[in-house]
């Protein structure tokens, strides 16, 4: 049983490059070659086979360095589990093992790889007492089970996104109260839990992200400042709410919940958007509209009901068509595949799920059975091109263009011909290369991103808040293996949103270190160090390489190691101070605020820094004052400028410490900000107190002129 875990080790790692049908013949050819079989396979012969005959297989199919460093890989995972005994994870060696890894998925019965293994375990049960040989069944099961694991890391993935921004939008509407507040608490409380469990829970996620959805609409539009009760008051939407800077804002929240819920209904109706490529292309329409801000939760609920009625339409059609099947089978003898397919068929209809493969797979055999003395030659050849369609889906793009050759390749076979299946592997083959050279330039750019995002987390402010989220997340899809096309879509869109936030928080950096010379060599760094929470990072992605001696892919050659960054030094602890010692350290670092004058002094008190002295202007009237109004993170009034930057970091700092007013001067300008609402600070900046005061002091206390 040891030989036979160690050949599928090669098939688990490489079967995104290659196809595990192509692999297994390699491996079984090449160990008759040498005088022995797959069951007979040892370690040392299965390192000699690597180094030559499959990496001279994978060189058809990806560039040389991949190839080399994927079997590297490889070559790795045989030494360790070699040495430790043990066999790689996860194996499942025997029927009992089976059952024990279908224990796992238990509570997502509604997967379709569920109810094939529930099957693949029925059969083999009854197999085994009737001394049948089940390794065949054993080998699917173990499929399945690591199909599933790999359904659930990526889940788990996008579950720890969604709890990290559920998490984020909570710290914003905490200081709202009310029950939907305390709901969503204990919302993000069972999540979080789930996720220390690796369990998935997607109905609460969804309901917690409506509720963020509403919370967050109602703080935009700032009517829970108008209301003494935010539970009783009306959900606005951007038709609603007459303010423009508002409107604009509710109406970004609501596209950005619509495009969440497409993608929502997207992972829900898959199977039927793969049995009805009609539905897909609607819903490739309404992914058009997204991209184009055009979007409404309307026409997202109106797909989603289109959507249950189709699939409806589409089970009903289904049920007819495994009933005029199992009518058509009942007089043939059964073996196991068409017991599995026909038990898996039935319980997924029973579901409500739909059963498109196992039907396509009913059929494959009802008709090779009409075709007499060809039929087992004909039932391999359908269920060689089942598994091409299947291994396509994995494969962005693969399905499309492999679409119009399998109904080729069937209607031959239908037709009494062979159909050319090597074709088929060799295109799907060349795409599962392309997509896996692909997956190196993501891993590199995550890389990237996560190690510069360090060198801005410094910074206070939403974007790189945002940042530091989307690089935890490329930290978790970078440790993902094998990817099914919606987790490397994902991916990339990470790296796309991860990216932009990057080059924009490069930004503010550049502005800080502009405003630290406007203000002095020590305002704005001195202001960071004092609010420079240590967070903890991992940018160590990459395991370490192997020492030359201990690299067992010497004869092919010593990989280049990847070059190693020093890990930076970790910040100091932050200082425990007061909030009255942090507010005066926050002044110092700005400058000493000068007391409001109803005119410019004529000469300055005594004891007054001579570098903060405020400019005499006899006519207040006539200054330029400057006003701005940031609301979250965010300039939304007022212009972009490098001291407009460094003034928003250091309002994000005085909201954490609960102050609401603050007075500062500088060289040259006096500068008042003034909050009233959480997450939104009015300021502004004059070369007199006096200017200041008669020109926006009434705005600045209360928002209206």
């Amino acid at each position: 049983m040891a030989s036979a875990s160690l050949q599928r080790l090669p098939v688990q790692m490489l079967g995104d490059l290659v196809s595990p049908r192509a692999l297994e013949r390699i491996l079984q050819d090449a160990a008759q070659a040498r005088g022995s079989t797959l069951d007979t396979l040892d370690p040392a012969m299965l390192e000699d086979i690597l180094k030559r005959e499959v990496f001279k297989r994978l060189q058809l199919s990806v560039p040389a360095p991949l190839a080399k460093k994927r079997v590297s890989e490889v070559l790795n995972e045989l030494m360790k589990t070699t040495q430790e005994r043990q066999l790689p994870s996860p194996v499942v060696s025997s029927l009992g093992g089976l059952e024990d890894g279908a224990r796992r998925f238990t509570l997502y019965f509604d997967w379709p790889e569920t109810q094939r293994l529930r099957g693949v375990l029925s059969v083999a049960r009854q197999e085994e007492k009737e001394g049948r040989d089940i390794s065949a069944l054993v080998l699917e099961g173990q499929n399945l089970i690591e199909v599933m694991d790999r359904r659930l890391q990526e889940g788990l993935v996008e579950q720890g996104q969604d709890l990290a921004e559920l998490r984020a939008t909570f710290t914003r509407v905490q200081g709202m109260g009310g029950k939907e507040v305390r709901r969503l608490e204990t919302l993000i409380g069972q999540i979080d839990e789930a996720q220390s469990q690796g369990t998935l829970l997607p109905g609460e996620v969804e309901r917690a992200r409506n509720i963020t959805f509403n919370l967050r609409k109602l703080l935009e539009s700032s009517v829970v400042q108008a209301v003494q009760n935010v539970d009783t008051a009306e959900i606005p939407t951007s038709a609603t709410i007459l303010d423009p800077d508002a409107q604009a804002r509710v109406l970004a929240l609501e596209q950005a919940h619509a495009a969440q819920q497409l993608g929502t209904l997207e992972r829900e109706f898959a199977p039927l958007m793969q049995a009805r490529p009609d539905l897909r292309a609607q819903h490739d329409a309404l992914r058009g509209l997204q991209h184009g801000n055009q979007l409404t939760a309307d026409t997202v609920e109106n797909w989603r009901e289109q959507l249950k009625f189709e699939r409806e339409t589409v089970l009903g059609e289904q049920r007819s068509r495994l009933a005029q099947l199992e009518t058509a089978l009942a007089g043939a003898v059964s073996g196991a595949d068409m017991r599995i397919a026909l038990d898996s068929a039935r319980h997924l209809l029973d579901m409500g799920s739909l059963a498109t493969d196992e039907l396509q797979e009913l059929s494959a055999m009802h008709e090779s059975l009409q075709a007499g003395v060809n039929a087992q030659s004909q039932l391999a050849a359908q269920r060689e091109l089942l598994d091409i369609e299947r291994s396509a889906r994995n494969v962005l793009g693969a399905s499309a263009e492999l679409a119009p050759l399998l109904a080729q390749a069937r209607a031959e076979l239908a037709q009494g011909r062979e159909a050319d299946v090597a074709a088929l592997w060799n295109l799907l083959e060349r795409r599962m290369g392309a997509a896996a050279q692909e997956r190196e330039d993501f891993d590199a750019r995550a890389d990237r991103v996560v190690q510069e995002y360090d060198t801005v987390r410094s910074l206070a402010g939403e974007t790189t808040q945002k940042l530091g989220r989307l690089a935890d997340t490329l930290r978790a899809q970078r440790r993902l293996g094998r990817m099914s096309a919606q987790a490397r879509e994902r991916y990339e869109q990470t790296l796309l949103d991860a990216e932009a936030l990057l080059a924009e928080a490069h930004a503010e950096y550049r502005a800080a270190q502009e405003v630290t010379a406007t203000f002095g060599q020590d305002a704005l760094s001195g202001l960071l160090d004092v609010f420079d929470f240590e967070e903890a990072t991992d940018t160590s992605l990459l395991a370490a390489a192997p020492t030359p001696s201990a690299d067992p892919f010497a004869a092919l050659g010593t990989l280049p190691a990847a070059p190693v960054t020093p890990p930076a030094t970790a910040p100091a602890p932050a200082p425990t101070l007061s909030a009255s010692a942090l507010f005066d350290t926050l002044l110092s670092s700005i400058g000493t605020p000068a007391a409001p004058a109803p005119a410019p002094a004529p000469a300055e008190p005594a004891g007054f820094p001579a570098a903060f002295s405020l400019p005499q202007v006899p006519t207040p009237d006539s200054e330029a004052v400057t006003t701005w109004l940031f609301q979250h993170g965010q300039i939304h009034h007022g212009p972009h400028e490098p001291a407009a930057q460094a003034m928003l970091a250091l309002l994000t700092q005085a909201s954490a410490l609960g102050l609401q007013r603050l007075d500062m001067n500088d060289a040259t300008h006096v500068w008042s900000a003034r909050s009233s609402a959480p997450g939104e600070w009015r300021l502004g900046r004059a070369v007199t107190w006096t200017a200041l005061d008669e020109r926006v002091g009434p705005w600045l206390d209360t928002g209206e002129n």
